[in-house]
């Protein structure tokens, strides 16, 4: 089972990931994972990629790839991975393409959790946080008992930066940007699944099942 997973930010892709990768026992792969763990063991791919991360500057698609590939032939692997956050450009889907291909392997499915802008704003600008507890709320879908005051420890909540309304258009803006061109190189190569990521988790959830099979 070789998935790559998609959706806009807000869309419940971390949700997602984690409950198909408990349901086909494989591992979840992100590419933030992967820089993380090079760059703490200080591999050779690790250090050419925090010269960049250090001077601001985005890590070039063949350090990208050639971390991704290196990661993907790792023995948890051997059963299939979801990859999360690669391929972010036509580049590297061709890249990850040739891999699996020299590999006599090949994708399942690019699976694209849609949710339209709307509902991505309203869901994250109303998202309220307790900055004591750590308790979350929504204004509309989990509101607190009093207004603006935590049920938990009575102190202000407030919304993180993150979720502020001009925050949440511009993230949706670069995603729409890169993942575009992505959607329809998928949709070309017949390999595009798509979920409507308005519904329920457990209805979402369910949907992908039925597009993954019962592996």
């Amino acid at each position: 089972m070789k998935v790559v997973l998609f959706g806009p930010p807000g869309a419940g892709k971390g949700t997602q990931a984690k409950s198909i990768c408990n349901r086909y026992s494989i591992p979840h792969i992100s590419t933030g994972d992967i820089f993380r763990k090079n760059i703490s063991e200080n591999t050779p791919l690790g250090i050419e990629a925090k010269k960049y991360i250090d001077n601001g500057q985005l890590v070039p698609d063949e350090v990208t790839i050639n971390m991704v590939k290196d990661r993907l032939q790792a023995e948890d692997c051997k059963l299939g991975y979801l990859l999360d956050g690669f391929p972010r450009t036509v580049h590297q889907a061709n890249a990850l393409e040739e891999f699996l291909y020299d590999r006599k392997e090949s994708l399942d499915t690019a699976l694209l959790i849609q949710v339209p802008s709307e509902f991505i704003l309203e869901r994250m600008t109303g998202r309220r946080v307790c900055p004591s507890c750590g308790a979350s709320y929504h204004v509309k879908f989990n509101p607190t008992k009093i207004e603006s005051k935590c049920d938990v420890c009575g102190s202000d909540i407030i919304q993180r930066k993150d979720d502020s309304e001009e925050t949440v258009k511009e993230r949706l803006a670069v995603y729409e940007r890169q993942t575009q061109p992505l959607i329809e190189y998928y949709k070309d190569k017949d390999l595009l699944s798509v979920v409507d990521g308005t519904k329920a988790i457990n209805e979402v959830f369910e949907s992908i099942c039925k597009i993954l099979g019962s592996e």
